[in-house]
């Protein structure tokens, strides 16, 4: 059976090139790093503004990547380990935020409360946007998970703090980990909330050196930095998922018992009530504001329709080619546990926090250089979409392909059937619930992604984020509104069904007698 599953085949060959072809931008960046010379090295790692930038960036993504752990964890404890009334609804609106892109986020806030800026102006921003990624596996995790084991601290005396501390915490580590690492990459490679509340970090000074100064030496020594950080993050996370995996053999399935809230119960539902005003409340009711109240434009007027046409032809295509991608390398992690096979699987998620601007040069460079008829075509724009959010749907992939046992694939090759009957017959079918929950997040994303859309799109193309990026820099907020309300839209289904694949059917709890 281990021979099987061992033996020589093309998996590793496609794996390897579709890690190759994603991380390009990485080789793009170092090349021009690389031209920039001793003296520039020096000259530009001297300058004070860089350790501002460093001081920012990492402030502002651990002080964002606490609070969304905090608020996802609490929020997932309430929803799935407590008898609060309407969990599936809270569920439901907890998760909804994800609809909503960073960008309108903030543009919600700063249209509303422009005194909404500054350090604290965007830890509110993105912690309200961001802790639906913490929440959604955190609260699969709780929803999943075998009971027994909180049972037994509870039979050997401990409270119900002690057990949350010493149990149900540990339980959730490694979806807490998760979480983390995607939160902070997002944050390491924002822009477009960044830039409206008017706060800098590596990735808005990447995207001035580009565009205003055309200095792309220096903004790619700064995006190497920027590398250099996701890189420590993905190395923690690793460590992270080491320590806090959980193995268990036996476990009964069983559903944990709702731990009765009592007198908590309305400022349980209170909090939570609080949490979806601030993270949900706030932006649909600056755009039901702004579409009310209305403004005029000097700009040109646009078409909705086109914009949002074209919108789903480039995410949709994306988020097929993305899924498809990722099969081949989440297949070789999984079949090789081997030391080349992580470092494929997790080089990766190194482009995730690559700024927008990096990816959409390094595919204009390559097009320029080695495939000139593709420059300004629709086919470059889902290029740079597949390299941008391919970590997005490996996640997903990954993640079902854990659930899939070896044995399965084993007996099916020892009968004597070739790998790609296998694939087709077997593994895709079981993983089907995961390649969905990949080709929604990529679309989710995609149809909202801003910066590489601004660079890669085809002349006389927009799209609704480029549409309302074109509206709110000219502070035409009432113009701007219905593309934020489409884009907003668009992502609540891929959301609805991003919530639904993770939770599945609700979990009974035992009947007492």
């Amino acid at each position: 059976m281990r021979t099987l599953r061992t033996a020589p085949g093309p998996l590793p060959l496609v794996a390897g090139l579709v890690a190759l072809l994603v991380a390009s931008p990485l080789a793009f960046v170092g090349l021009q790093a690389a031209q920039a010379g001793g003296d520039t090295v020096h000259r530009l790692l001297a300058r004070p503004v860089v350790a501002t930038l460093l001081w920012h960036t990492v402030a502002l993504t651990t002080v964002v990547t606490a609070g969304t752990l905090v608020l996802g964890f609490g929020a997932a404890y309430l929803v799935e380990r407590t008898d609060l009334p309407g969990r599936r609804a809270w569920t439901v609106a907890l998760a909804m935020p994800l609809a909503v892109p960073e960008f309108v986020h903030g543009y919600s806030w700063v249209s509303l409360f422009p005194q909404v800026q500054g350090y604290w102006g965007a830890v509110l921003v993105m912690t309200s946007s961001l802790y639906p990624l913490v929440f959604l596996p955190v609260a699969a995790t709780l929803r999943h998970a075998d009971a027994s084991a909180e049972e037994v601290s509870r039979s050997l005396g401990r409270g119900r703090f002690a057990t949350l501390w010493r149990v149900t915490l540990p339980l959730t580590r490694p979806a807490l980990a998760g979480g983390a690492l995607l939160v902070s990459l997002y944050l390491l490679g924002e822009y477009g909330a960044f830039s409206m509340l008017r706060y800098t970090t590596f990735a808005t000074a990447i995207y001035n050196e580009y565009q205003t100064s055309f200095d792309m030496a220096s903004a790619s020594l700064l995006t190497l930095a920027l590398v250099g950080l996701a890189l420590l993050l993905v190395v923690l996370d690793a460590r992270a998922a080491r320590r806090g995996r959980v193995v268990r053999e036996g476990t009964t399935g069983r559903g944990c018992t709702p731990v009765a809230l009592g007198r908590w119960k309305p400022a349980a539902a209170a909090a939570s009530a609080a949490v979806v005003a601030v993270t949900l409340g706030v932006p649909v009711f600056a755009l039901l504001h702004w579409l009310v109240r209305g403004s005029s434009t000097t700009l040109p007027s646009a078409s909705i329709v086109t914009e949002t046409a074209t919108t789903l032809g480039y995410s949709l295509t994306s988020a097929a080619l993305a899924t498809a991608a990722a099969v081949p390398v989440a297949l070789y992690s999984w079949r090789r546990p081997t030391r080349l096979a992580r470092t494929v699987e997790r080089a990766a998620y190194l482009t995730r926090a690559l700024p927008g601007i990096a990816v959409a040069l390094s595919v204009v460079y390559f097009a320029i250089r080695y495939a000139q008829p593709l420059y300004q075509q629709p086919s470059l724009l889902v290029a740079g979409y597949v390299v941008l959010f391919f970590p997005l749907a490996l996640t997903s992939v990954r993640a079902s392909l854990a659930h899939v046992p070896h044995g399965v694939e084993d007996v099916a090759r020892s009968l004597g059937v070739r790998r790609t009957v296998v694939l087709g017959r077997v593994v895709l079918p079981l993983i089907l619930p995961g390649l969905g929950s990949a080709f929604a997040m990529v679309t989710l994303t995609a149809s909202t992604e801003l910066t590489a859309t601004l660079l890669l799109r085809p002349t006389g193309t927009e799209t609704l984020a480029t549409q309302f990026w074109v509206y709110t820099t000219g502070l035409s907020y009432g113009a701007a509104a219905p593309y934020a309300a489409v884009m907003v839209a668009l992502s609540v289904p891929a959301v609805l069904i991003l919530t639904r694949r993770t939770f599945g059917a609700q979990p009974t709890a035992p009947k007492e007698n």
